[in-house]
């Protein structure tokens, strides 16, 4: 399974470690994604989705339907029915 948030596209960024001698030797840095099942009342439906732990707090704060509203309004595919 990738490992993209379905709602915002966060996704994994190169990088370097850098050691005290300063050699340099790549890495990845991963997004701190989570598997969560959110009720939206509105639709009466269960929806599962992975998403960001930045993301859920947003979700946390405005509410699912009404960030997925904002991301609709934004022009952002989410593939959650509304």
């Amino acid at each position: 399974m990738s490992r993209v948030c379905q709602l915002t596209g966060k996704k994994p960024m190169a990088g370097n470690n850098v050691s005290h001698s300063n050699a340099k030797t790549k890495r990845r840095f991963l997004p701190n994604l989570i598997k969560k099942r959110f009720y939206i009342p509105e639709t009466d439906t269960w929806v599962k989705l992975k998403v960001s732990t930045s993301t859920l707090r947003t979700i946390n704060k405005l509410g699912i339907y009404a960030y997925l509203k904002k991301l609709e309004k934004q022009g952002h595919k989410t593939g959650v029915k509304l």
